[in-house]
């Protein structure tokens, strides 16, 4: 999905928050990044979607994925 500015949503339409590491399933986000997404600027989302980024690639080589 594309946000007005440009910068795609990394949603994927699994909303489901993992108790053990208070991340969304699907996304990688924290709620507070999935609330605050449609308010921030691109350049946040961009850092949001760097975070996200880290916390997959954390999670594919088996290792904690930080928030």
């Amino acid at each position: 999905m594309s946000a007005a500015g440009g910068v795609a949503s990394p949603c994927v339409n699994v909303c489901r928050m993992d108790a053990a590491n208070a991340l969304c399933v699907g996304c990688y986000r924290t709620l507070d990044e999935i609330a605050r997404w449609s308010r921030v600027s691109d350049d946040e989302r961009r850092a949001i979607l760097a975070a996200v980024a880290r916390r997959r690639d954390a999670q594919d080589a088996g290792g904690d994925r930080d928030r």
